[in-house]
């Protein structure tokens, strides 16, 4: 998240006209690390959880005010961060292989990056209480539909069809700026609120002796699966 957050502050600077996010690889995001966060809540929850937290917050709320647009290509897997994050960003592009899930409850986590206002907005209530409490796996056309993703493409021209979009994109860069805050201008107030919820709930969570006991349970059961 830093790194990302770091890439974003340099390219909010320079003479970019927008950012492409992408992934080498057949995964797009599988969200956040349990394994890590686990080991640092085993030593001091309270202090970790505050600084896990702050990375969260800090890293959801760049986005939400970035003001370059943000095009994204996903290709294979978009789960928990990686799946809720994409609603802040401008246009959102897969190809038929990509899927998107959110199964926080069975990581014992709540909803983040601000998917709690952004999922119900885009897809309606009962389809956004089937992502983030029920932990449907979506497939991409079902998320195109929803209002999730933009456009589908095959994996054969998937990356001949996003780079022909760019050009078309590649206006005037104090248009594209311009134009972003003219749609966002109302919505920001109410995301960066949606993102202060959601964190300050992931930090009891995070800092709970039932909390990290659930943790613990789903690393474990990954190990055994393994």
């Amino acid at each position: 998240m830093n790194e990302v957050k770091s890439a974003l502050e340099i390219a909010a600077v320079d003479d970019s006209k927008f950012v492409l996010l992408s992934v080498v690889g057949s995964v797009f995001c599988c969200g956040l690390d349990f394994d890590i966060i686990v080991k640092h809540l085993k030593y001091n929850r309270k202090r970790a959880s505050v600084k896990l937290e702050d990375t969260i917050k800090n890293f959801v709320n760049f986005f939400i005010v970035f003001m370059k647009p943000v095009i994204v290509s996903v290709k294979g897997p978009a789960i928990g961060l990686g799946a809720s994050i994409l609603p802040l960003c401008d246009v959102v592009w897969a190809n038929e292989k990509a899927w998107f899930q959110t199964p926080y409850t069975r990581f014992g986590q709540s909803p983040d990056g601000c998917s709690t206002i952004t999922f119900p907005k885009i897809m309606g209530r009962a389809a956004a209480n089937e992502m983030l409490i029920n932990g449907w796996k979506m497939n991409a056309q079902e998320a195109c539909d929803k209002g999730l993703v933009s456009q589908v493409f095959w994996s054969e021209t998937f990356t001949q069809e996003v780079m022909v979009r760019i050009q078309i994109t590649s206006c005037n860069s104090c248009v594209l700026e311009n134009s972003k805050a003219i749609v966002c201008y109302n919505m920001n107030v109410e995301l960066k609120q949606a993102n202060e919820r959601e964190c300050e709930v992931l930090k009891k969570i995070w800092a709970s002796a039932q909390g990290m006991e659930y943790m613990l349970k789903y690393v474990q059961n990954k190990i055994d699966a393994f």
